[in-house]
């Protein structure tokens, strides 16, 4: 059984910063300054993301020698078709709720 849940703003916020381009690989480091998520929030959606395969990841040499290996991530063309969706969604959730609350 397949949960059709609305995601979270956090979620939203990394599949915003995915979505601009979403065919570049990107470090978790980056994507934590560019959303101010912290990696105890950003790791576990990742892997979520991940899992369900809506993210490719790879592991990439440091460019400094003597470091470790870098996590980077994009999304597949099933992210790519979440990612919109979502974003889509939300968007159209939010311009609702202004209309409801503005007075007439």
């Amino acid at each position: 059984m397949i949960r059709d849940r609305k995601c979270s703003d956090q979620t939203l916020a990394l599949l915003t910063a995915l979505a601009k381009s979403p065919r570049l690989w990107r470090h978790g480091y980056d994507l934590s300054s560019e959303t101010s998520l912290k990696s105890g929030t950003l790791y576990p959606i990742l892997m979520r993301l991940s899992d369900r395969g809506l993210l490719d990841s790879k592991w990439t040499p440091h460019e400094r020698e003597g470091r470790p290996p870098r996590h980077m991530y994009r999304l597949t063309t099933q992210g790519i078709a979440f990612a919109r969706e979502q974003l889509t969604s939300s968007a159209l959730t939010v311009s609702a709720s202004l209309s409801k609350g503005s007075p007439a």
